[in-house]
């Protein structure tokens, strides 16, 4: 083998040395290169830096705006390119998947305001407690809400499987079970209008099952990084009453 050859074969092994350890490094922060993919460092703090009464207010002052038909006119292009690289949302909202139901439309919220995670029913699952827990360890969001709403076709139908053993098909039983502790914690209560209490328990059932989480938002919680909320949204007015 020539001086030459050696010497390329030499600085290849260096080099493949190299990558080599720079692919193990990369593959062991993976996840977390992964989770903070979309969040560039800042000099400052992000703009969702706020205390959670401070976007809670937001939220029911943009409710108070689209319920009385007062909605401002904006240009979401303008900050389209801003919001590229990076996303600062000031609430994580667990919503029901209903189409009449839009949280950023209701509290009338702009592109990148608000991280909506969405399940027929609003019920906390195992991949709508990680989302969350996203919106919180990676985000930066200083509040999370539990949003039912009124008319609720999943509550409904749960209500029907506890009092009148009605059968549904496909996986709609698994999905109605999540919500039949708020069934009988709203039957228990004696109350006329069963579907309607049942939608306020669920949402409050919810909300203490986030607040229970550990270790990310009970920690976040404890530090008193953000508050945790629960609201029903009237489809007929348009109003958000939180509970």
């Amino acid at each position: 083998m020539c001086e030459r050859c050696e010497h390329n074969e030499n600085r290849l092994s260096r080099r493949h040395v190299m990558a080599g350890g720079a692919a193990l490094l990369a593959a062991s922060s993976l996840p977390w290169a992964f989770a903070r993919a979309d969040q560039p460092v800042l000099a400052g703090p992000p703009p969702n830096a706020i205390p959670p009464d401070e976007a809670l207010n937001r939220l029911m002052a943009g409710n108070a705006r689209y319920a009385a038909g007062a909605t401002e006119c904006k240009d979401y292009s303008l900050d389209r390119a801003e919001r590229v690289g990076a996303q600062y949302p000031i609430v994580a909202v667990l919503s029901c998947s209903d189409s009449r139901v839009s949280p950023e439309l209701l509290f009338e919220q702009g592109p990148g305001d608000i991280f909506v995670v969405r399940v027929a029913g609003n019920f906390v699952n195992p991949d709508g407690l990680a989302s969350m827990e996203y919106a919180v360890k990676i985000l930066g969001v200083p509040l999370l809400m539990v949003l039912g709403h009124s008319n609720c076709g999943a509550v409904s139908a749960a209500v029907k499987v506890v009092t009148e053993h009605a059968e549904l098909p496909g996986h709609l039983p698994e999905l109605v079970q999540s919500i039949e502790p708020a069934v009988i914690a709203a039957h228990d209560k004696h109350t006329p209008d069963l579907v309607a209490a049942t939608i306020d328990e669920n949402v409050r059932l919810n909300v203490k099952r986030l607040i229970d989480d550990t270790p990310i938002i009970s920690d976040a919680l404890a530090a008193k990084k953000i508050a945790v909320s629960g609201g029903v949204y009237d489809i007929a007015t348009g109003k958000v009453r939180l509970i």
